[in-house]
């Protein structure tokens, strides 16, 4: 462990503490164990407040797993009490609030890249598949992200009805599939192949273009249209 983690942070060079960082450089450049450590305040007679952050992180199994914490998860690391539980989950759920009263931000789509940079995050850990639909106006930004079926994935379920008519109803130019593979293999298998070729020709008879069908896999994704699938 390195010295940092025996001392306490007034001990540190200002330029290291979180707090001081955050004041002169923002929130922005903070890690997200600096920002968790300004909210527990202190760590513990062993640990500073970063390497205690640092600890629920590993935890949580990363920044995403906090949303699922709960009192009990989060004081089982050194130094973080009720209390202090109390105060991380008061700030995750704040944080909530806030972008659920901003509203949703104008995503523009160029590419499979910003599809699972701004949707990938919701399939990292399901464990089932899941079929949804991205509907974009003539800007290619975003008017809808559905979710259209749960369960295994075949072309019963996951019907063009259901698909075009989210694309109908909010008056939508073209539209890009998701869905996930909770195995972790991207790859396409035949049924997603023949889904997405199912989809393409429903899109021409009804005017709305399928531009690509994503399937994400934990960290990694492919683009069914890169593939030469979509036409």
């Amino acid at each position: 462990m390195s010295p940092k983690a025996y001392r306490s942070i007034k001990e540190w060079p200002e330029q290291d503490r979180p707090r001081e960082k955050l004041v002169d450089q923002g929130p922005g450049s903070l890690t997200d164990s600096e920002l968790i450590a300004i909210l527990l305040g202190s760590g513990s007679r062993e640990l500073s407040a970063t390497e205690v952050a640092k600890m629920i992180l590993q935890e949580a199994g990363g920044i995403a797993g906090l949303k699922r914490s709960t009192i009990s998860s989060l004081s089982t690391a050194n130094g973080v009490g009720t209390a202090r539980a109390a105060g991380l989950l008061a700030a995750i759920e704040l944080g909530r609030r806030v972008q659920a009263a901003a509203g949703p931000e104008k995503v523009v789509i160029r590419g499979p890249e910003d599809i699972f940079k701004n949707y990938g995050y919701q399939y990292v850990d399901l464990q089932q598949e899941v079929f949804a639909v991205v509907v974009l106006d003539t800007a290619n930004q975003v008017l809808a992200h559905k979710k259209i079926t749960r369960g295994t994935l075949n072309q019963s379920l996951a019907h063009p009805r259901e698909v075009f008519r989210t694309a109908i109803e909010r008056s939508g130019n073209s539209v890009i599939l998701i869905h996930n593979h909770p195995s972790g293999n991207p790859s396409p298998s035949q049924e997603d192949i023949n889904l997405t070729k199912k989809m393409v020709q429903a899109g021409n008879i009804v005017g709305i273009r399928v531009v690509d069908h994503v399937i994400m896999a934990g960290n990694t994704f492919t683009s069914m249209a890169s593939l030469g699938f979509v036409d």
